[in-house]
């Protein structure tokens, strides 16, 4: 994906006939500048930031990188560039720096619940994304320690509900599997016999959907008991939050994907601020 060319994207839907505002200052004016967070998090966006500013010829000194962890107030960036274009560009930077950093954030807490009690699980992004955003949030999950899943449909094949109400799962899989031989194939399941029948049938992940953790132990039971277990990977989705992420952990899944890292992440306040006339 050209990201030079989506952050190019995102100015032009803020300033389509450039910024009025800052036409006030004189052309060429250069300044100091930098910015900083407001709270604690771990940083994601920075790679971005720095790709954005020196399109815009702004010099860029970076004090801390993408995936580090940040106690407080603290400075991230040093700049020094004409102030048109570091006004032009700020909010956009800091919108991005905003999201990325709490959904890497999120990510990281979690999985740190998980490392702490000793399991390894691991923690995937779903599409649950914002139109535009993706790389950006599946990129700010990978930072804080997650897995991507897949980017979009084209990247892996995961036979669902509405797939199997038009194609019987069988014939589903097998045609996956002679249209795509280098591909994985995950199937969408809603019961732990569903889970055998995929598994039997040639799936290489099963995604238990709006499992409770009392079925998905259910599930994995069924599998091990028909020596099966060991040769898939199971998945958990569907209404798994912070407040029960263990119990998800602990059930014997292998991954569990949370729509949840970025369909509801909050922000982290960032700020520019100019701090000297050149």
């Amino acid at each position: 994906m050209p990201i030079l060319k989506k952050l190019l994207e995102f100015i032009e839907e803020d300033a389509p006939y450039g910024d009025i505002t800052s036409s006030i200052i004189e052309p060429d004016t250069l300044v100091a500048a930098k910015i900083y967070s407001k709270e604690a998090c771990v940083l994601a966006g920075i790679e971005e930031t720095v790709e954005l500013m020196r399109y815009y010829k702004i010099d860029v000194k970076v004090l801390v990188g993408d995936g580090e962890e940040i106690d407080g107030e603290s400075d991230i960036c040093i700049l020094k560039g004409d102030a048109r274009g570091i006004l032009l560009i700020e909010r956009t930077v800091l919108n991005l720096l905003s999201r990325m950093s709490g959904i890497a954030t999120l990510t990281r807490r979690l999985k740190k619940i998980i490392d702490e009690d000793g399991l390894g699980v691991k923690i995937a992004a779903t599409r649950k994304t914002c139109p535009g955003l993706r790389y950006f949030d599946k990129r700010s999950v990978e930072i804080g320690g997650g897995y991507a899943h897949r980017m979009g449909l084209s990247d892996a094949i995961l036979i669902k509900d509405n797939h199997i109400a038009v194609v019987e799962l069988e014939r589903a899989i097998a045609s996956a599997k002679k249209k795509y031989f280098t591909k994985k194939i995950e199937v969408e399941v809603k019961t732990p016999e569903e889970a055998l029948k995929a598994a039997t049938l040639g799936a290489d992940i099963v995604m238990l959907d709006n499992f409770q953790p009392d079925r998905i132990k259910k599930a994995e039971e069924l599998l091990t008991k028909n020596k099966i277990r060991k040769e898939i990977i199971l998945e958990a989705s569907g209404n798994i939050t912070p407040q029960n992420l263990l119990d998800y952990a602990r059930s014997g899944v292998d991954v569990i994907s949370l729509g949840f890292l970025t369909h509801s992440v909050r922000g982290i306040d960032f700020s520019l601020e100019i701090t000297k006339v050149l």
